[in-house]
């Protein structure tokens, strides 16, 4: 049976849908931010002239868009708020996170773990999130004599796929793997799959069936397949999925991986992460106290631009 787990990691909880070793979904979440279900007072900073929408301060410094604003709420004052969506990176800007008044006590967001229903570990087995997070970061999803291309868009996540097989052969072999992707990088809100062109209309009707199926278990919207072999897919979003997350903010998804990896390592001495500039300058003072903390070890950060974003290395070493 299918059981989501749940490991609250430094400065980043990670979850996996699991049933029995195979891993079937993911979702990542960074604390700290404005997260769906956070209630509190904020200041309405600025509202559109004649709408029901605005902007507004929450005390933590991050802003949210607001929607469904009453006609007596006025810029300058402060105002009860329910988080609905978490901010999200795109290219060349930041989408704010999304907020709507509300009458309910003042409360903080559920965790990962809550919102999830799941079970809380200490760590999952190191090889399930790697593949999980390689996968992300590439933006790739190999299949027999096939891949599938992730690009994050402003529009909306597009997945093309590419092939060596017949048209039809290759829209259909892909519909399996696209539906275990998608899990494994938690993709949520507007998706469009570039199938290969399909001109018989029969082999078009194949493939959106197989798409029913594969996706049976996920609450989404689907169109049928256009005579350009483009499906477009909807589903809910709360929270920027873990190929928006690595894709948007390298540095800050090494980072994080590289501090979680060395808590990770066992044995006295000084923990020593080498890693490039950048990735050095992503990891916050709180997240190495809390490192230092739980190994009972001094960390040294050593700074090395010959090291690419990802290619960072940690180890215990004796002083």
């Amino acid at each position: 049976m299918a059981e989501w787990l749940v490991s609250e990691n430094i400065g980043e909880h990670r979850a996996l849908l699991k049933d029995g070793h195979h891993v079937l979904a993911a979702q990542i979440d960074w604390p700290g931010e404005l997260a769906p279900g956070l209630v509190e007072d904020a200041l309405l900073v600025k509202r559109e002239k004649g709408t029901a929408r605005g902007r507004a301060l929450f005390d933590s410094g991050e802003e949210a868009l607001v929607d469904r604003l009453p006609r007596e709420a006025s810029e300058g004052e402060r105002i009860r708020l329910r988080v609905t969506r978490s901010a999200a990176r795109e290219v060349g800007r930041n989408k704010l996170a999304q907020a709507r008044p509300t009458d309910e006590e003042p409360c903080k967001a559920p965790s990962l773990a809550k919102q999830l229903d799941a079970k809380v570990v200490s760590t999952f087995y190191r090889d399930n999130w790697a593949e999980v997070w390689s996968a992300a970061w590439e933006g790739k999803w190999q299949f027999p004599q096939g891949e599938l291309t992730f690009h994050p868009t402003p529009a909306m996540t597009l997945i093309d796929i590419d092939g060596d097989l017949s048209p039809r052969s290759l829209a259909l072999a892909a519909v399996e793997p696209l539906a275990t992707a998608i899990g494994w990088m938690g993709l949520a809100g507007s998706i469009g799959i570039d199938f290969p062109t399909l001109a018989d209309r029969a082999d078009r009707k194949a493939v959106d069936a197989a798409l029913q199926t594969a996706l049976v278990h996920w609450p989404h919207e689907r169109t049928a397949m256009n005579g350009f072999g483009f499906v477009q897919i909807v589903a809910r979003m709360e929270r920027p999925s873990l190929l928006h997350r690595l894709h948007f903010d390298r540095t800050g998804a090494s980072a994080r991986y590289a501090i979680n990896h060395a808590a990770e390592l066992a044995g006295p001495g000084v923990t020593q992460i080498n890693a490039h500039p950048t990735v050095i300058a992503a990891m916050r003072d709180d997240w190495l106290a809390e490192l230092d903390r739980r190994t009972a070890r001094k960390t040294e950060l050593k700074s090395d631009p010959a090291l690419a974003i990802s290619g960072w290395h940690a180890q215990v070493v004796q002083p």
